[in-house]
């Protein structure tokens, strides 16, 4: 009859578990070990006909707690869904140069604030201005943790406890339900809203203006369109009318792009330089999307503006890391370099050919020996350039459950996340940034399931 007293003793078992403590450390191997003991009385209180462990067993089922308290849940993954912004698989892979630079600054000590022509303290906001002044005209800039912190740091400085006038088509909700209102209402600002969900007219906005209005703000609809009986004001348009009553614009563009869409098939994104042109004082837009960098918020505009921003309490709260800052860098000298479309990844996503995708996909195709190549679309995502999409040719797999078939894909290492069209699982070349895993990978999987 078994008796939970013939369970090897917490010292036996430490004995063996050698390799593990080696491994994991003796603390944590410890724990595991604690928690297979439990579980095993666990059980034998609910059966005591249970077979007890050996001590085998126990050290693998500790090794196998060990394993999933120590990896990590945050994975590279294989994008083969053709979103090239993809918000759930972390938007914009980085540049090689991108990727250098911070881990330069990451594995080293930096002049993060210190200044070294004159052996002191320094400001950490300096790093990346000059570049964006270069880049973009404007006279000053600010990077801060995420283009939501830019907004929200842009109204608390210039706008709390006034108003701030923005069309009603404007009042957008971003991902993860948060809501360009209710950022707003934290910032202290008073929302003034203007025109209706269709129609918003110059005309609006200068009835709206008056006393105690902090700013006019307009807020790109980047992931969404209205279309039908529709009228909107022209960026310049609204800036004439709030100048003329003293009163500064701020342009939430959100994407952020520095280069023409167009060129590469997609309807035109509004650009950082044509903000600035049309006579916007701010600007405010993301790092980690159409710009193609890491995560960041980014304001440029009037440095009368920028140093009152610079000043507020919430600028601390909000700032960039130096690993951030230097990143930030690194993809903006590509633009400035004029080498965007081959250095960063999604730029260069965006502007490979349908011939150089269609021989991808077909190289696929022989790899791995099962499929077919067909027409499809890729998409930009990552709330950019709504509804849009340019050709692509992707590998097609006919499978039993394509449901099924995905989560195997998922499982794999490294997981491999693809789509599903017309009972088709596809793989679309454009988004792929190494093949041979993929490859490997398919091949693999396809092996074990057909």
């Amino acid at each position: 009859m078994n008796n939970l007293r013939d369970l090897p003793s917490m010292e036996l078992l430490l004995q063996n578990a050698t390799l593990l403590i080696e491994r994991f450390g003796r603390p944590l191997t410890l724990d595991s070990l604690r928690l297979t003991l439990d579980e095993t009385r666990a059980r034998f209180k609910t059966d005591p006909e249970t077979i007890l462990p050996s001590i085998d067993n126990i050290l693998d089922q500790a090794e196998s707690h060990l394993s999933t308290w120590t990896s990590p849940t945050l994975l590279p993954v294989i994008n083969a869904t053709g979103v090239i912004l993809h918000t759930n698989l972390g938007r914009a892979p980085l540049s090689s140069a991108t990727i250098q630079a911070m881990n330069d600054v990451a594995s080293n000590y930096s002049n993060l604030e210190y200044d070294l022509s004159k052996g002191k303290r320094g400001s950490r906001l300096i790093h990346a201005e000059s570049i964006l002044q270069k880049l973009t005209g404007a006279e000053a800039a600010l990077v801060v943790n995420n283009n939501a912190s830019a907004l929200l740091l842009v109204l608390s400085a210039l706008a709390n406890k006034k108003r701030v006038i923005i069309a009603r088509s404007q009042l957008v909700e971003i991902g993860g339900g948060f809501r360009v209102p209710d950022v707003m209402k934290q910032s202290g600002a008073k929302l003034v809203e203007v025109g209706t969900t269709n129609k918003v007219r110059v005309s609006d906005y200068k009835d709206a203006l008056g006393a105690k209005t902090g700013l006019v703000m307009r807020a790109h609809r980047s992931n969404f369109k209205i279309v039908g009986f529709t009228e909107e004001p022209k960026l310049k348009d609204i800036v004439d009318v709030a100048h003329d009553a003293d009163v500064i614009v701020v342009d939430d563009l959100g994407s952020g792009a520095l280069l023409d869409t167009a060129n590469y098939g997609f309807a035109h994104e509004p650009t950082v330089q044509e903000s600035l042109a049309a006579g916007a004082d701010l600007v405010c837009f993301s790092g980690d999307k159409l710009l193609g960098g890491p995560q960041a918020g980014i304001i440029i505009g009037k440095k009368v503006l920028i140093d009152r921003i610079k000043k507020h309490p919430l600028a601390r709260a909000v700032r960039a890391d130096k690993t951030c800052l230097a990143g930030v860098t690194a993809t903006l000298v590509h633009y400035l370099k004029d080498e965007a479309e081959r250095e960063i990844p999604i730029v260069r996503m965006m502007s490979i050919t349908l011939d150089q995708i269609k021989v991808r996909a077909e190289a696929w195709r022989e790899e791995v020996g099962y499929g077919e190549v067909v027409f499809s679309e890729s998409t930009v995502g990552g709330g950019s350039l709504p509804e849009e999409s340019i050709p692509t040719f992707v590998l097609a797999l006919e499978v039993k459950s394509p449901d099924k078939f995905l989560e195997r894909l998922r499982k794999a290492n490294p997981p491999v996340i693809a789509r599903t069209e017309n009972d088709k699982v596809l793989f679309d070349p454009r988004t792929v940034l190494d093949e041979i895993m993929l490859i490997n990978v398919l091949k693999k999987v396809l092996a074990e399931y057909l």
